[in-house]
């Protein structure tokens, strides 16, 4: 099925992308050795790459689509926050960014050798309550400003505030996506549509045997939290979108899979924009699994092109 979008109605839609902002670190090099201090590759470090990651990468693969981007989150007043902004200003994101100087901003270093991942260091730090309420704050001043708010949880603290916004944002018509995390989804009532994967929607419903079993606990939680629609993506097994009266499949489109890293990220960003531009739900899901099934075939956190999607 392909979608007809004018190419230039993306640059219409208005995106603002909220939630934990990260930088994501590469380090690729050469291994031809295994150290003799333990069993273990030693890498030879010869290109270094910063890409944004998690909320940030929603909405920088957003922007990449031609979307008016804004990105709220909070980072360290560091090097690593100011390599965010710069990232940010390239792609013309507007920044909205809060620096808090008591936190590091999060950080994921991947070492790659010969074109495999080998080790993913983390440093992370959660925002400070006076941050947060800032944080909060400021929604409140820009939701307006935006037709499509996308709630990007890593379940690293900066949406520790996700009921207030999804209310405010409902409050003023606006459509709400939001990509969960944890074992308690119930912060989430209201939103317009919830993205889990099929892990994340174990820990909320627990296992099923069969589809009718799936399809009983998804709709049953779709209700519970007032949701407009579920959509679970399934990895080869593609997409369930789960309606008030309908539950629609999309098979899965990747050629090949090279890297799963962020493709949740473009799933979401894809799916805002379109819905930005005014596509029905369905054939914005169709998109949305075209981007997964293209950017499952890149390296690392990337993003898909509208050329690429041909719209």
């Amino acid at each position: 099925m392909t979608t007809a979008i004018n190419p230039l109605a993306a640059g219409g839609a208005r995106i603002l992308v909220v939630g934990d902002v990260m930088l994501d670190r590469y380090w690729f090099g050469e291994v031809n050795r295994i150290s003799p201090e333990a069993p273990v590759p030693i890498v030879r470090v010869e290109r270094r790459e910063e890409r944004l990651g998690g909320a940030a990468n929603v909405a920088r693969n957003a922007a990449t689509l031609g979307a008016q981007t804004g990105l709220l989150g909070v980072v360290g007043k560091d090097e690593a926050g100011d390599a965010v902004e710069s990232l940010l200003s390239e792609l013309g994101i507007n920044s909205y960014l809060n620096r808090d100087q008591a936190i590091s901003t999060i950080i994921k270093l991947r070492v790659i050798g010969r074109q495999q991942q080998l080790v993913r260091v983390d440093f992370e730090d959660a925002p400070t309550d006076t941050v947060l309420r800032d944080k909060l704050t400021q929604f409140n001043a820009l939701v307006d400003q935006y037709d499509v708010i996308v709630l990007s949880d890593y379940a690293k603290g900066s949406l520790v505030n996700v009921a207030d916004m999804i209310a405010a944002a409902r409050k003023l018509g606006k459509r709400i996506l939001v990509d969960p995390k944890g074992d308690d989804f119930s912060p989430y009532r209201g939103a317009s549509i919830l993205t889990p994967n099929r892990s994340e929607l174990i820990r909320i419903v627990g296992q099923w045997k069969t589809e009718a079993e799936l399809t009983a606990k998804a709709q049953q939680l779709r209700q519970s939290l007032e949701l407009e629609a579920l959509l679970l993506t399934r990895s080869e097994e593609g997409m369930t979108l789960y309606l008030d009266q309908q539950v629609i499949n999309f098979p899965a489109m990747a050629r090949e899979v090279y890297d799963v890293s962020g493709a949740g990220d473009t799933v979401i960003a894809t799916l805002a924009v379109m819905l930005g531009t005014g596509v029905s739900l369905t054939d914005a899901v169709t998109m949305a699994n075209r981007a997964g099934g293209i950017v499952v075939g890149k390296l690392g956190t990337a993003t898909v092109t509208r050329e690429e999607l041909s719209i």
